[in-house]
């Protein structure tokens, strides 16, 4: 199936580990112009080098997507290094899951308002677009309760309101908006290698809860990501799409 990737310009945030890597991969292998951001300047720089050797325009900057005005000015360069943009993905978690007020705040300034400073900063652009597309990057953690269900988990199930809000709002102008809900998945560097390290009880347990008996693959997250960003998803607004392995139960109607 042709995407219709080729020639699109995205930008996607946390783009040089996990998820955010993969995703920004894939969307340059399909022909997609890639601008990504990371908290570390020099690994988002050589993340964009790396993949412009896949022949597409690239643009890495160091940006901690809490700051507003940084997150604006980097999706500001990031349309003006790639001649526009058409997608968004924002994919950065302060992974916050303490129930200090300071964990609250920190999930509420990078997980929803990283989304909401983001989009409203690329919509000057999008609403230009002929394919234009949002795609925020939730959680299960936010359809259910589990021990993610503090700060982490109410900023993701947050997510998933908001952006379906957004699709609905955007829909007369053909801008999509969807969400994918992630379950556990496991990379080097990651948190869930960090857990079954620092935490192998823990770790055991979420793995057991998983019919599977295994984790998530970065690349398996960004195959729907890039899937619901592209032009072949073209109908599909104000979506979640769980990509978890059977590991929630819940319905969704």
């Amino acid at each position: 199936m042709d995407l219709g990737l080729k020639g699109l310009r995205a930008v996607v945030t946390g783009g040089t580990k996990g998820i955010g890597l993969a995703i920004a991969e894939t969307l340059a292998s399909e022909g997609c112009a890639v601008a990504l951001c990371s908290r570390n300047a020099a690994e988002a720089e050589a993340t964009a080098a790396r993949l412009a050797e896949k022949g597409v325009a690239t643009y890495g900057a160091g940006v901690d997507v809490s700051d507003a005005a940084g997150l604006a000015a980097f999706t500001v360069a990031a349309a003006e290094k790639l001649g526009g943009l058409d997608i968004v993905i924002a994919n950065v978690s302060a992974l916050a899951i303490g129930n200090d007020e300071e964990s609250w705040k920190k999930g509420f300034d990078t997980d929803l308002m990283g989304t909401v400073r983001l989009v409203n900063a690329a919509l000057p652009w999008l609403e230009k677009s002929t394919a234009a597309s949002i795609v925020a990057i939730s959680s299960v953690s936010g359809r259910e309760i589990d021990f993610a269900a503090g700060p982490y988990g109410t900023f993701k199930a947050a997510l998933i309101h908001y952006t379906q809000g957004l699709a609905y709002q955007l829909a007369p102008k053909k801008i999509r908006a969807n969400t994918v809900s992630p379950g556990n998945t496991y990379f080097k560097g990651g948190v869930w290698e960090m857990i079954e390290n620092g935490n192998p009880t823990l770790y055991a347990e979420a793995l057991a809860l998983n019919p599977t008996g295994r984790m998530a693959t970065p690349q398996e997250i960004a195959n729907g990501v890039v899937f619901l960003a592209s032009p072949a998803a073209g109908f599909v607004y104000g979506t979640n799409l769980v990509i978890d392995g059977a590991l929630t139960r819940g319905v969704q109607f």
